[in-house]
């Protein structure tokens, strides 16, 4: 598996950010490594959805589950991808800092190649982050 934290502080509210991050229809809007999205139900609190992936157009399947303020948890279903993406949201004095943690590997034979695609994870983890701090602070 491949273990992957970034972090940025954000000049706002929890409030604030909570509202740019949990639409998550709007997700490759920051996330450029998404391309589509698209709910297929919603249970309780668990959204399942399909996304398409930059990686070779691929789909996988996702659970999410939102807990109001705090975090986002993207459970990797079906797909190329198995794992996790974790979302928190950690308040300061006057700021929030935004951490993403992935717990993920490359499904079946591609496993081999989870190392290699870390880094891409992780470059655009960062481009995203920089890009909801942009949309927030300015």
């Amino acid at each position: 598996m491949a273990i992957i934290v970034v972090q940025t502080e954000i000049n706002a509210t929890v409030e604030k950010i909570w509202e740019i991050i949990s639409d998550i229809d709007n997700e490759p809007k920051f996330w450029k490594g998404t391309k589509e999205v698209k709910i297929i139900s919603t249970e309780g609190d668990i959204i399942k959805r399909e996304i398409t992936i930059a990686f070779r157009d691929q789909k996988c399947l996702q659970e999410i589950q939102l807990n109001p303020k705090k975090t986002i948890k993207a459970k990797f279903t079906k797909g190329i991808l198995d794992g996790t993406k974790i979302i928190t949201l950690i308040p300061k004095s006057h700021s929030v800092i935004i951490e993403t943690s992935w717990d993920i590997k490359l499904s079946g034979r591609m496993n081999m190649f989870t190392g290699i695609i870390k880094n891409h994870i992780k470059s655009g983890t960062e481009q995203a982050l920089n890009s909801i701090k942009k949309e927030i602070e300015n």
